[in-house]
């Protein structure tokens, strides 16, 4: 028996319409801890090299970590991961709620789905009772409808992941939905799932975690809460969630505005926390074990319609409000519900939108083309354009793919201002004052998200315009902040109100009863950084240095107004960081690996895969 997981991988063969279950290694589990570190040996391991992101031989795997369900804070996370159909490298993405623990109940740590089916299918998962399930009836629906419908015929006890319209028209940015408003968003995993006419999982778990030491597990969870309640942070935290960071954000020059032309919204206290608490006057909704709940769900009443919606959060708000120039916090909010029960990142959409509205009004895309007039601040225009992407009709079809195609179809201007980094829209930060938060979206291994190093709090921290000991900071940032993926739990009691992070790895003992320090933790990370930029390094052609440049803007716009107006990182100064950065991870000029790293990391393997691609 292996403390703190429950010990069984199911394999989900869709091509034959079989399952089977397999025991998890204790080998994986002691070395790759769960979660993302599950996600990513999985998908080196079994991903044929040069597979077609939407073809048969692409997996999912859906990974729990071991304190995925344990009686603690924030012990509500899975880990979702494919090769991403937005990149052509790897994909992964996170999900909170109530899946995970769920999962892990009914007797599982991971799932592997394999191949394509036919026909619309959907895994239903009772305990020991797994099967295959006709979905012909939900295909089409939206996640919400799809979710309701299984829980109607399953009942409510049972935790529903599903994909939209979206994922079933392989939009390369469709997302995984849960609990009506939690997302896996990031990097296509929805479209993968579509591609293999997977529409949903539905689990009910009944059985009990096995834990090393219950009673330590229990005082230390406990000990966790009353650390968090009786932080000095908590009382301001909770109430706006994550949309009270839009007032720092437009302060310190960091809002994407207009697609990302400017980092200041002269309306941003329409869209703020404030507006969210006074004009939506939402309920708060926390994932399992969650003492800070960071969801507000309300009904988003407006122009454009009336709907249920969990949210807006923090990178929807920059993303759809700030970015499309929407200064209605209940417009905002309305598109958000429209995104999710479409099955959308709301990232990458917002992105999206942002860059066609820009590229109409530089008359880079005309009316004919798109089919109406684009705006920004035009509420119905982005309602109008995210139906289409999600239909793919029109030019929405093109859009579907996400910007970095789109620019290379609109030509050289729109290759500039289009905003993604490795084919995968930035998320909420504008960074031409902030050198840190550029070079960790530049060389984040999905492409430019902030998760991974949320470094524009060091920027205004040390200096916004300082470059000296950025690459280092953003590297720690990069182990640290994916080490919660590979535990399965919430990292915003740490990033919101400082909780120390130590707690996790002295919580993680009695779990497993292994002793894991935070730096034992912290090789594991980089271990899978690693590896991660190997498996780019196999599946993207001619892969290195030059997938890691920012937007050309970066360089060739000077912010217009606000707090960072005249701001911009000339090119020689990316440059200087991402020389420093490659120096410090013990890569080469070109940012590859080399072998001699890879094997003091315990990579060997992965080395010698690559020898012919990597240095010595």
């Amino acid at each position: 028996m292996l403390n703190g997981y429950a010990g069984t991988i199911l394999e989900v063969d869709l091509t034959r319409g079989a399952v089977r279950k397999e025991p998890l290694p204790e080998k994986l589990a002691r070395e790759w801890i769960g979660g993302r570190g599950f996600v990513a040996k999985t998908l080196w391991d079994r991903v044929p090299a040069g597979a077609d992101p939407l073809g048969p031989d692409n997996i999912v795997v859906v990974a729990a970590g071991p304190l995925t369900g344990a009686p603690s804070l924030g012990a509500g996370r899975v880990h979702f991961g494919a090769k991403s159909p937005a990149t052509g490298g790897y994909g992964d993405a996170n999900m909170g709620g109530h899946f995970g623990p769920e999962l892990k109940q009914a007797g599982y740590d991971m799932i592997v789905v394999t191949g394509r089916s036919d026909e619309p299918k959907y895994l239903f998962i009772d305990d020991d009772r797994v099967e295959l399930r006709d979905a012909s009836h939900l295909w089409g629906l939206g996640t919400m409808k799809a979710e309701e419908t299984l829980k109607k015929e399953l009942g409510e006890e049972f935790q529903v992941a599903t994909i939209g319209p979206a994922g079933e028209k392989l939009v390369n940015y469709a997302c995984v939905s849960h609990d009506f408003g939690r997302q896996a968003g990031r990097t296509g995993i929805g479209a993968v799932l579509g591609s293999k006419k997977l529409k949903a999982f539905a689990v009910r778990g009944t059985k009990t975690i096995p834990l090393a030491d219950p009673a330590a597990v229990w005082a230390k969870g406990q000990e966790m809460y009353r650390a968090v309640f009786d932080n000095p942070g908590m009382a301001q935290w909770t109430p706006e969630g994550t949309a009270g960071v839009v007032n720092w954000a437009n302060e310190v020059g960091a809002f994407p505005t207009r697609n990302f032309s400017s980092s200041y919204f002269t309306e941003h206290e329409e869209i703020n926390g404030h507006a969210l608490i006074e004009k939506l006057k939402p309920i708060s909704k926390g994932c399992q074990g969650c003492p800070t709940p960071c969801g507000k769900y309300s009904t988003a009443k407006s122009r454009l319609g009336e709907a249920p919606v969990e949210g807006p959060e923090y990178e929807t708000v920059a993303l759809l409000g700030g970015n499309l120039g929407l200064d209605h916090i209940e417009e905002v909010a309305y598109l958000n519900h429209v995104i999710d029960d479409l099955g959308l990142d709301t990232i990458s959409t917002g992105a999206v939108v942002g860059f066609a509205m820009e590229c109409y009004q530089k008359g880079l895309l005309s009316k004919e083309e798109v089919g109406r007039e684009l705006a920004f601040g035009d509420a119905e225009a982005a309602l109008w354009l995210i139906r289409k992407i999600a239909a793919r009709e029109g030019i929405g079809d093109l859009l579907a793919h996400g910007v970095k195609k789109a620019g290379e179809e609109f030509g050289p201007i729109a290759q500039a201002i289009a905003p993604h980094v490795k084919g995968l829209e930035l998320s909420g930060y504008e960074f031409r004052n902030a050198p840190a938060m550029m070079l960790a979206y530049a060389t984040c291994d999905i492409g430019a998200h902030h998760n991974r190093a949320w470094a524009i709090t060091y920027d205004v921290q040390v200096g916004q315009d300082k470059v000296e000991g950025k690459a280092q900071k953003v590297i720690e940032l990069q182990h640290v902040r994916p080490i919660f993926d590979h535990l399965g739990v919430c990292r915003l009691q740490w990033v919101e109100i400082g909780f120390d992070y130590n707690h996790y790895s002295a919580l993680l003992k009695p779990v497993v009863g292994r002793d894991y320090t935070w730096d034992d933790l912290m090789a594991v990370s980089e271990k899978v950084w690693n590896l991660n930029r190997c498996f780019n390094v196999r599946e993207i052609p001619g892969f290195g240095r030059s997938w890691d440049y920012p937007p050309a803007r970066t360089w060739q716009d000077p912010v217009p107004d606000g707090p960072a107006k005249g701001k911009f990182i000339p090119r020689e100064r990316v440059e200087t960081l991402l020389d420093d950065y490659y120096r410090l991870r013990g890569w080469s000029a070109d940012g590859l690996p080399t072998r001699r790293k890879l094997e003091a990391l315990g990579l060997g393997e992965v080395a010698a895969a690559l020898a012919d691609r990597l240095p010595g």
